[in-house]
């Protein structure tokens, strides 16, 4: 998802808007008495990395910007297990803050990328945001509980629950195989048994976003801001508006990019809505290759399915291998679909499906799809599969079934054929998951200072329908739209229409224009 090597919401999107979604509205919870010995902390700031660590930094290879890292200072701030018993056990968050530019911050932009289960830490490697942001406000990252250096979750079975996946996906939904079924199901149960059994009960269902916001309140009061100032990617998104439901007089300003919806209500699954914006977004790059490549294959977005169905057919008799796996079309789309994040790749994309039908033999087609082979899925990142499902899961309205994933699955492979099934299967991991607090849903934030959302007409991953949807629930709420693809615009310089205004809202409280909208800025 971010384009600092970030990547929220990635392929196991599917399940954690499943898993977040599906039922009615819930109230708010209260605020738990007792934890005021968590508040009035000071965090002991200190280096991050040593001066020998940042020279060892190679930005070619993913190691981050060695400039941009330097400044970065890192703390701790404790917060309880269990808010229902904060005399009890406590996680200890990690927090990394870097100053602003100019010395004399006026407070401090607290920063989610999303996920869930992306360490924050981590993921800001490179420089975001305009110098206006970064001389006003020190930027300020948080590992939530149970991701990254914050206890992160760990389990076993994750391997095997992935082949289980696959090989439900590899089946219509509407015959697939009982045992099939019987097979997900006990990867499930033993994937659920070796996260128990390395984390601990206690642990695994308190790592839901309701007790992540109620970190986050810790974190601003220990940070010395007596509102907070919030900008959330993708998952952090349901961080932000959680927040400034539950916590609506100590919101400053709160920018959501990106935007998960929650809320209940639907007509649809919110699975069979985002394997729609999926596919949206792969008629947004067909659209692209006809109007700037003369010998572009597609001959219009209406024909995309049937004419990649062709495309794909014409690749497996062309045959392609990379390190001795070979790469079915079906292997193919699904590796394209994890580009159609970043609205940037769209013109290679373009040029890589007209290579196809020229063949597939060009130097620069093998090395782009050796690009596309090698590109790691967000679920193979170390720990961020487990982290993924331990939130997810506990937000789960549930119970969850495998009933009502074989229904997902039906209608994803109705409503987005070329993109197959493996994301709604991902969601078995919550079908015997313990039962925990659950994330409210249909909040509207109403007493909360105005809200900035941000919404691509064709995001691939936070379809454009739940930036309208969330923009009708929040009352004081203000809708950019940004009339191009890609999952999340502000920030990275795609587009100064989105950026400006943003900017001056996080500066001066001020939002932009209602009905803001921004051309796409691809070319």
């Amino acid at each position: 998802m971010r384009y600092t090597g970030v990547r929220a919401l990635g392929t196991g999107a599917l399940a954690a808007v499943l898993a977040t979604g599906t039922t009615g509205a819930a109230p708010l919870p209260a605020d738990h008495g007792g934890t005021a010995p968590f508040y009035g902390q000071s965090i002991a700031w200190e280096p991050c990395r040593t001066q020998q660590e940042l020279d060892a930094l190679d930005p070619d290879a993913g190691g981050g910007n060695p400039l941009w890292l330097a400044p970065f200072e890192c703390g701790e701030v404790t917060v309880p297990l269990d808010y229902a018993d904060p005399g009890g056990d406590t996680f200890t968050l990690a927090v990394a803050r870097r100053p602003a530019e100019d010395g004399d911050a006026q407070g401090s932009l607290v920063v989610n990328f999303g996920g869930p289960g992306l360490s924050a830490i981590d993921a800001a490697a490179h420089p975001f945001l305009s110098r206006q942001v970064r001389e006003a406000f020190d930027l300020v990252l948080v590992d939530p509980r149970g991701v990254g250096r914050s206890g992160a979750v760990a389990c076993t079975g994750e391997e095997a629950l992935r082949e289980a996946v696959a090989d439900a996906a590899r089946h219509d939904p509407e015959q697939i195989p009982a045992g099939v079924l019987r097979a997900l199901g006990d990867a499930s149960r033993d994937h659920l048994a070796g996260c128990l059994s390395r984390t601990g009960r206690d642990r695994l269902t308190a790592v839901g976003t309701v007790n992540t916001v109620r970190d986050l309140d810790i974190v601003r009061d220990a940070l010395g801001d007596p509102r907070l100032t919030y900008l959330g990617y993708s998952y952090g998104t349901h961080i932000g508006s959680l927040y400034a439901s539950m916590y609506p007089e100590n919101t400053r300003a709160v920018v959501l990019d990106g935007v998960v919806d929650p809320g209940p209500g639907l007509g649809r699954s919110l699975a069979e809505q985002q394997v729609e914006g999926v596919a949206r977004a792969w008629r947004g790059v067909v659209g692209h290759c006809v109007d700037t490549l003369p010998d572009c294959p597609f001959t219009s977005t209406g024909a995309a399915e049937e004419e990649t169905r062709e495309l794909l057919d014409l690749f497996e008799e062309q045959g392609h291998t990379v390190d001795g796996r070979e790469i079915t079309g079906d292997r193919l789309m699904e590796l394209v679909a994890a580009h159609l994040a970043l609205e940037q790749s769209w013109p290679q994309l373009a040029a890589f499906f007209t290579g196809i039908a020229q063949g597939g033999t060009d130097e620069v087609f093998r090395t782009y799809l050796e690009y596309l082979a090698a590109d790691p899925e967000p679920l193979d990142t170390p720990g961020h599969g487990a982290a993924f499902h331990a939130v997810t899961c506990a937000d789960e309205p549930g119970p969850l079934r495998m009933e009502d994933l074989r229904r997902a699955a039906a209608d994803a492979a109705r409503d987005a054929p070329l993109f197959g099934t493996a994301r709604v299967w991902s969601g078995a991991a919550c079908v015997s998951w313990p039962r925990t607090e659950t994330a409210p849903q249909g909040y509207s934030a109403a007493a909360a200072p105005p809200i900035v959302l941000i919404g691509a007409r064709q995001d691939p991953a936070t379809p454009y329908i739940w930036a309208e949807r969330m923009h009708r629930r929040l009352t004081t709420s203000v809708l950019v739209t940004y009339e191009g693809g890609g999952h999340t615009v502000y920030g990275y310089g795609r587009s100064v229409c989105v950026d400006e205004p943003v900017d001056d809202y996080l500066l001066t409280g001020e939002p932009p224009e209602p009905g803001t909208t921004c051309p796409s800025t691809l070319s």
